[in-house]
């Protein structure tokens, strides 16, 4: 604290005050009402937004629209919680006396940013909570899933997982490959299994494999070596197309969410703005009339 030495000879003392510029009452309740209403936004969003995800194909959204979709209503959650959470902490603070006005809106608008991050937090805490347990469950029911799938695998497709089976395959190829896959259905399958497999690895298959697979096919079904070689090349395509499309929903998933991230982001960022805005407009509102005491001259 600083004192002064006036021109009389007086010292004058500032005067401070002595109760916190931080009242957390209405912080708390600014943020509580901020959190009320971001929770039943969330279940309205969420409720329109299963309307648009369907188990029957061709009858739901895309990918990229559900995300857009969601984040734009995350953005409208935040801007309208932000405001009533800021708004109801500028209005319900106690009017500070003999505060300059320029403090007074800082306070206010102080006020209202935490009330904000603080029901942010919240928010955040919960939304993460229930993600956490809604992937516990998807992984419990993957992890169910590929117990049962074991369990039913044969012994071929355990094979088949064997990194060397496909080269074991290829060092004993048989010259008379049609002889052999008509006496032996289970090992020709097994076999056509391991090369498509490692064409799947590796990118591509070998023009050796497609004819090793034409000739194959050509056995078990009686197609000519030209017919069977056509229905290899069909087959071999549907492979690459199904690989794009799974490549193409991996995209759209890796966009989606990237769009997803940065709305969350510019929104926080613009939910923080109003609430302080929102705040301090609610402290000029509240500001606005002034009470007096009127006592008599004695």
């Amino acid at each position: 604290m600083s004192v002064s030495m006036t021109g009389s000879g007086e010292i004058a003392t500032p005067v401070e005050s002595s109760k916190s510029a931080m009242t957390w009452g209405p912080i708390f309740g600014g943020a509580a009402a901020a959190i009320g209403v971001t929770l039943i936004l969330l279940l309205l969003g969420s409720g329109v937004g299963l309307t648009m995800v369907s188990p029957w194909s061709g009858q739901s959204s895309s990918l990229g629209t559900v995300g857009v979709t969601a984040a734009i209503w995350l953005v409208v959650v935040q801007w309208l919680s932000s405001g009533l959470g800021g708004y109801i902490t500028g209005r319900l603070r106690t009017k500070w006396a003999a505060v300059h006005t320029d403090e007074v809106f800082f306070r206010d608008t102080a006020h209202g940013f935490i009330s904000w991050a603080l029901a942010t937090i919240f928010v955040a805490g919960f939304l993460a909570s229930s993600l956490t347990s809604l992937a516990g469950a998807g992984a419990q029911a993957v992890g169910s899933a590929a117990t049962a799938a074991g369990t039913a695998a044969s012994s071929t497709a355990s094979a088949a997982d064997l990194p060397t089976a496909y080269f074991t395959d290829a060092l004993l190829r048989p010259e008379q490959a049609r002889a052999g896959a008509t006496s032996d259905d289970t090992a020709a399958t097994a076999e056509v299994s391991r090369i498509l497999l490692n064409g799947a690895a590796a990118g591509q298959i070998p023009d050796d494999d497609k004819a090793y697979l034409a000739t194959i096919v050509s056995a078990r079904t009686g197609l000519s070596e030209a017919d069977a070689r056509t229905r290899v090349d069909t087959v071999l395509k549907r492979i690459d197309d199904a690989k794009v499309a799974a490549q193409k929903a991996a995209d759209e998933a890796r966009k989606a969410a990237s769009t997803t991230a940065l709305l969350g982001a510019l929104s926080l960022l613009i939910g923080a703005f109003i609430a302080a805005a929102a705040a301090a407009f609610g402290g000029s509102q509240r500001d606005e009339e002034e009470d007096l005491i009127v006592t008599s001259r004695i």
